[in-house]
Order: structure tokens, then sequence, then C-alpha cells
């Protein structure tokens, strides 16, 4: 059952927070695009915090200043806000224990650290970085325990004061155990214990005066009152030198478990960061915006990246962001790997885009239409919604169903795609003469009577109707794969209808 963790706030924090109240945070840092990786462990910590009642926190963890980028803050709010994971606390919002930009929080994480150097949990290290790199060759070479010696662990902590009092450059290692266990509880996978001869001494602030991720996370962690960390699996090799810290500063530790990691489509590597092809050549997006670009609606990637590596009952696929939130819960989560299935979020999008109002569907077309260069008019894209509706199933597809409607005369396509199999482009013009002529005089120009008016003439005619649809379709739409075809003569108006036909008749006539 989850525990739900009280801690004392220091000082530093902000007003208390009701005793038993859910409180995560999601922390990235912006050194980039946001990856579909990080929008999941985002989504898994608002899902629980909803799910609660509780808050959810955004943090940015941007104390790593030669990486930074603040183009990629900027992408990672408007990824967040694209899924409608809207946080209570945070950059744009503020809130009682903030600031939340660790770069303005850094004399806390120093004063913690010489607390930790003072209470002799921790010491200075002025080892050069050349000498931690003959270290790790050699401990490679002889096939050993790759971390750090303790070389200064035990230089006297007076003399080490006066030292950096002085001017000498020096980092603060956390002083880990020598010998015994170390064991937490992880919500998802269980107790994990660690042997702590195989835990180096980490750094916990670094020679600039800028912490690192671990003295940074566990103080903010505290002291903005975090009650459940749900980050990424790969954490998990630091979390018991994280138990050490926070027993180090007496502090109560928040209930944790790491999420499991997303896996590309073959289930055998972590997702990249780059894209890659398809079998069919598409390139497949791995970055949020990339996702956006493709076309995918936020309600059907909320839906289906719920399900990367959470079940609700192993086979309920689409459900509701509130249905989602209600059913959430940590112990569905799947601690082994999750593989990410484009064709399922395809199908899921798909199914999505079914699903919304024609108003709506044309509306979220119009961008992607635009973007393709297609002069398209809202009312037209409107009367062309239900002809396309099943043939998408993201919106970047659209331009490719419906640029025929769009393009200028005439249309570009091989004129031996108008004549029909068992006909020759001689009696393929007489067939299409004569639904010229038909078509001229239906009136009003609209599905029904278009749909009558050419059944009769294939009759007539004693021809099949396929036979007699093929030619006009590829002749008004210039392919022989199109939307229904009554429905596309009557968006496209007796005008176009005709001119285009004439333009077949022209190349059928150039090639008998």
């Amino acid at each position: 059952m989850t525990q739900f963790h009280e801690s004392p706030l220091s000082d530093h924090a902000g007003r208390d927070r009701p005793a038993n109240t859910v409180r995560v945070r999601f922390a990235p840092s912006p050194t980039g695009p946001m990856h579909v990786g990080g929008l999941r462990s985002a989504l898994f910590n608002w899902l629980f915090a909803r799910r609660h009642k509780g808050t959810f926190i955004l943090r940015i963890e941007d104390t790593d200043r030669k990486r930074y980028e603040p183009e990629a803050l900027s992408d990672l709010l408007t990824s967040l806000r694209w899924l409608g994971l809207d946080w209570d606390e945070g950059p744009e919002v503020g809130g009682d224990y903030g600031p939340y930009f660790q770069s303005e929080r850094v004399d806390l994480y120093r004063e913690y650290a010489h607390q930790l150097v003072e209470n002799g949990h921790a010491y200075y290290c002025f080892c050069a970085p050349e000498r931690l790199a003959q270290l790790r060759e050699e401990q490679q070479r002889r096939k050993e325990f790759v971390g750090y010696d303790r070389h200064c662990r035990d230089l006297d902590p007076g003399q080490s004061v006066d030292r950096v009092t002085a001017g000498d450059t020096a980092v603060v290692r956390l002083k880990m155990p020598l010998a015994g266990q170390t064991t937490f509880h992880d919500m998802i996978r269980g107790d994990i214990t660690v042997e702590n001869s195989t835990q180096d001494d980490l750094i916990l602030l670094k020679s600039d005066g800028y912490p690192t991720y671990h003295l940074a996370n566990v103080v903010d962690d505290h002291l903005m009152g975090i009650t459940h960390i749900m980050r990424a699996d790969e954490w998990i090799s630091t979390a018991p030198r994280h138990v050490q810290l926070y027993q180090a500063l007496d502090w109560e530790m928040p209930a944790i478990a790491h999420l499991p990691v997303v896996l590309d489509p073959s289930g055998k590597g972590k997702m990249s960061k780059r894209k890659k092809a398809s079998p069919d050549g598409r390139e497949l997006p791995v970055l949020v915006r990339d996702f956006r670009a493709a076309g995918y609606l936020p309600e059907a990637m909320f839906n289906f990246l719920a399900l990367v590596g959470w079940s609700y009952d192993g086979h309920t696929e689409l459900m509701t962001m509130e249905e989602i939130v209600q059913r959430f819960s940590i112990e569905h989560i799947n601690p082994a790997p999750a593989a990410f299935n484009y064709d399922k979020l395809d199908h899921v999008n798909g199914v999505y885009l079914r699903e919304l109002g024609a108003d709506d569907l044309a509306d979220r077309m119009m961008p992607f239409l635009e973007q393709a260069g297609l002069a398209a008019d809202r009312e037209t894209v409107r009367r062309l919604v239900p002809l396309i509706r099943e043939r998408v199933k993201r919106l970047d597809e659209a331009p490719g169903v419906v640029d025929f409607f769009f393009a200028e005369e005439p249309l570009a396509y091989d004129a031996a795609l108008l004549i029909p199999k068992k006909m020759d482009a001689a009696s393929t013009r007489v067939l299409l003469g004569q639904a010229r002529a038909v078509l001229d005089e239906v009136s009003p120009f609209t599905h029904d009577l278009l749909e009558t008016a050419l059944r009769g003439l294939a009759e007539a005619m004693g021809v099949k109707s396929g036979q007699l649809f093929a030619p006009i379709r590829v002749a008004v739409c210039g392919r022989t794969v199109a939307p229904p075809l009554f429905g596309t003569l009557e968006v496209l108006g007796r005008e176009h209808v005709l001119k285009r036909l004439d333009l077949g008749l022209e190349r059928l006539r150039a090639i008998e």
C-alpha cells in the first residue's frame, strides 16, 4: 500500500504543507528539446498528483550552465502544456516553495554542503582532474571497481578548511559507509539492497560552487516537501547514496519509484534521441515537438503514453484523461522496460481523429494544409472532413489526401492512368465524354444526384460502374486512389470538374 510520508521542513522551506498531502515533482534539465521519454515521466508524476488531489511541481535543474539552452526551456514548457500537463507550482506559476530554478538556489546548496563537512559527513577533495583520469584508466586496466579511491577522505578537516580558505580548488564529497549495506524500498520494484563497498564517495558540490544533481535534488525535494519521487530507472544506482545523504542531513527520505525505461520499437534498445526511419521510410519522431509536427493529437498522445509502462486492466486501451486519472496507480506500473509502438500510436490517433467533430477536425487540419503550401479555405476543408476522416491516422497525412482539391490547373498525371483494364484510349474517351455531358446537366450538383446520374449512365452504356468511375476519378483527382467520388465531385464543383474532364479528354486523344 502506498505510504504518504510527512517530512519536517527546514527554515528555508515555504509554509508547512498539510499532513499526507501528495507533492510530486518533475525536474528536467533544459539541455535540449524534450524527449518523449521525459514526457512520459512527467505524465506519470502528473497523474499521481491528480489521482490523489495533490500538487504537481515543475522544477528546473539548470545548474549545468555549460549545457543549459534557453530555447530548451521554452520547448519544455510548450511540450508539457501541449499534453495538458499543467503544474501547480513552478515557472510562470510561482508557489510558496520557490524559487523553482536551481540556479537561483545555489547559496542553499553551498550551505548544506558545508554543513555536511562540519558534521563529518562530507569532506573536501583536492584531487586534480588529471589524477582522477589516471586513476580511472588504471582501475579499468586492472578490471577493478571504477570509482574514487577516497584519497582525500582522511585529510585533517581543519587543514582542509584552511586550504579552501586560502583559495585551493576543491570539491565536496559525501562520506559513504565503507562496509555494510544500504536498503531502500522502491514502490515499483520492492526492497533493493546494495553493498556499500560498491559505492564511491560522490561529489556533492563542484569546484565552481555549483551542486551536482545529487545534492541539489535531495535538498530541493526536502525543502519543497516532496512526498513521492518518481524518476527514470537510470537513477536506481544512485539511490543508495541518496539514502545515505538523507540520513546524514537527518531528513526523512520521500517514497521513491523508478519508472521503467522506454525502449525503441524493436524492444532491444533504449529509445533514441534521434529520429529513425520506419520500414516504409517515414522518419519516426522521438522529440515531443516532432510528434506535434507529425500531426498526433495531444489527447491521443496522452492516452497512448499513459499505457507505455502502465496498464489499467491489461486490455483496455482507449480511455479519456479523466478515466486515466481515476484509474492510475503506482501498483500497476510494470517494472519491465516498455517498447514504444508507433503502429499502436497511429491506431489510437486515428480513433481520436475520427471522433472529432467536423469543425474541430477542420481547424486542426488547417495549419498542416497551410504548411504544405495549399491555398486551402476553411469552408472547403470543413466540407472535406466527412470524405477523409476515415483515411488519415495523423494530421500530417491530410495534405497528401486533399491536395488535388486546391491544386492549380492543370493536374499532373500520366494519361495512361485514365484507361481502365480491358479498355483502350479511344473507348475510354467515349466513356469520359459521355460522363462529361451527363455531369454538365446535373443540377443541383450534389452527391445523391451525381451518383444517380453516373450509375444510370454506366447501365445505359452497358459497362461496369467501376469502368466508368475510374477515368473520372483520375481526371478530377490526378490519381487512382482518392476520397469517395461523388462527395469529391460535389466539393470540387461543376466548373472544376468539367475543366478537369476536358483536360482528360485531351490527354486521351493525344495517346489514341
